[in-house]
């Protein structure tokens, strides 16, 4: 384990699991792995969620968010679904509801249109120009597809945010985890997609989230 430590591997991919929000999470070699800033957009969300919400966790990885939303709110009824075949295998051993091989909501079933709560998505979003900043461990042992966002970052964040309206319920929300400087084009891609966001933040873990609301009516 020391030594495929010394050569870089995450510390959590070592072990076998990682620490968040309180869950023990698996999580295996070449999966992203769950950042403890993530933990901030669960927290919105379990304020925001209603005993027995369907919620989705898009882009979900290892399915930390989905779990951890399963733990907290009553009875919710939780799926989630990534695009990498290693993600889903690991978040089908996390998350306590159903997990989905395919792009963003194309797998869903089609009886969840108009009927989810809480819709959550950790995108990827580091500018593609930006990979080669990243820290040696997430370039070298993360899959691309969990941190390439496009040339701005906020390829996949559109397309969430494009299809949410069809997907929520009265009411529902989105919440998306994004960096503080995409803020204005990610509340743009919000409020074209018909919903009424804002945002929060937590400077502690440098965590910032949009969130969007589709208003009843």
């Amino acid at each position: 384990m020391v030594e495929r430590r010394v050569a870089g591997l995450p510390l959590e991919q070592v072990l076998g699991w990682a620490e968040f929000c309180g869950l023990r999470i698996a999580v295996d070699a070449g999966v992203f792995v769950p950042r403890r800033r993530t933990e901030f957009l669960v927290r919105q969300g379990v304020a925001l969620a209603r005993p027995g919400d369907i919620v989705v966790d898009l882009c979900c990885g290892a399915g930390a968010i989905g779990a951890a939303l399963a733990a907290a709110v009553d009875q919710a009824e939780v799926h989630a679904v990534d695009i990498d075949p290693a993600a889903v295998r690991c978040a089908r051993r996390n998350v306590p509801g159903h997990v989905y091989l395919g792009d963003l909501y194309q797998p869903l079933p089609a009886r969840l249109r108009g009927r989810v709560g809480i819709l959550a998505a950790n995108v990827p979003y580091v500018p593609t120009g930006e990979i080669g900043f990243l820290p040696p461990e997430a370039r070298a042992y993360e899959p691309l597809v969990a941190l390439d966002g496009g040339s701005d970052g906020l390829d996949v964040l559109r397309r969430v945010a494009a299809g949410a309206a069809s997907w929520l319920a009265p009411g529902g929300h989105l919440l998306i985890e994004t960096s503080d400087r995409q803020v204005p084009l990610a509340l743009a891609a919000f409020a074209a997609s018909g919903l009424t966001a804002h945002v929060a933040t937590a400077a502690d873990l440098d965590a910032t989230v949009v969130i969007g609301a589709l208003t009843p009516g």
